[in-house]
């Protein structure tokens, strides 16, 4: 089973990315530490995140051409992430420094024993779009459409404009906002936790939930993200379970594998693959993430990615 919706043509981007940007200060312990007590940290690094962010950036590094929408604050972290992204070949015209704001954080705490971990973040008022403040111009030059809903009325004015000149509208999406009712039918492309699935639908089930999501919001392509498990979509009444891969080397941070996913599954239906190949590389892109600690710091290259799914 392949895609059901046909993607636009000669679009400057493959992917325009509308949403969430973070600095991230990772903390490695070799337990996490229980209330009330005191453990000795193992390691400590900071490096860009961010679900938006990270997804586009493994894109890049995949070879698509990819564009950013969103803003960081004008102090260190923000200049740390606006380079990061530029690094990788996003194209950031769109994104901007506002004067004053602090940059999204996150401090994660890292389990050593299993990569597991613990988000604790932060972002600043200043950092939010309202609807007035997006250009809709921005998504009728890309393929697809991604975004996260923090700022759901502008997410909602953007996915509008995409649906009326044919860009596939992406979401990533973890728990609620204000307005995500009116949202989600203006989406194709529906991934996120299973957590979500159930609390949004208040059904227990697993497959049972998805298929309420999907058949509530009426996306295309509806799933959830398995962790080590794998990945579940919904197409049309079916079911696509795909197993997770074996993380190389074993896990040492789990931070971003779902954003990974969404890399790897967009991947896959821009080139064309069959949606169950391109939940394999969902899964792929994420397990290879895993490999080091941070969000994109061991996202694929082609040649890693071809070579991790030719020996599954």
């Amino acid at each position: 089973m392949h895609f059901p919706i046909s993607l636009p043509k000669d679009r400057k981007f493959n992917v325009t990315g509308f949403g969430t940007n973070a600095v991230d200060f990772l903390i490695q312990v070799p337990n996490y530490p229980a209330f009330n007590s005191k453990v000795e940290l193992l390691t400590y690094t900071r490096a860009p995140g961010g679900e938006v962010a990270t997804t586009l950036a493994g894109l890049s590094r995949l070879g698509f051409r990819t564009s950013y929408v969103g803003r960081f604050g004008d102090d260190d972290a923000g200049h740390l992430g606006l380079e990061s992204l530029t690094k990788e070949g996003v194209d950031v015209s769109a994104a901007e420094q506002i004067k004053g704001a602090k940059t999204q954080i996150a401090f994660i705490i890292i389990d050593e024993r299993t990569g597991e971990r613990t988000v604790i973040w932060q972002r600043d008022e200043k950092l939010g779009y309202r609807e007035d403040e997006v250009d809709p111009a921005l998504a009728e030059d890309c393929q697809v459409l991604h975004f996260t809903p923090h700022d759901t009325s502008a997410c909602i004015r953007l996915a509008q404009a995409a649906r009326n000149t044919g860009t596939v509208v992406s979401i990533d999406i973890d728990r609620t906002f204000e307005g995500v009712d009116r949202l989600l039918p203006l989406v194709d492309v529906l991934i996120a936790s299973s957590d979500f699935a159930r609390s949004y639908t208040g059904v227990n089930d697993e497959r049972e939930s998805l298929a309420a999501l999907a058949q509530n919001a009426g996306s295309a392509v509806a799933g959830v993200t398995l962790g080590e498990r794998g990945s579940l979509l919904y197409v049309k009444g079916d079911f696509i379970l795909t197993p997770g891969f074996p993380v190389p080397g074993g896990c040492k941070d789990t931070t971003g594998a779902g954003d990974s996913f969404r890399t790897g599954l967009l991947a896959g239906i821009l080139k064309g693959e069959s949606l169950k190949e391109s939940a394999r590389m969902g899964n792929a892109v994420a397990a290879l993430k895993c490999r080091a600690v941070g969000a994109r710091t061991s996202l694929p290259t082609p040649e890693e990615l071809d070579a991790i799914l030719k020996k599954m």
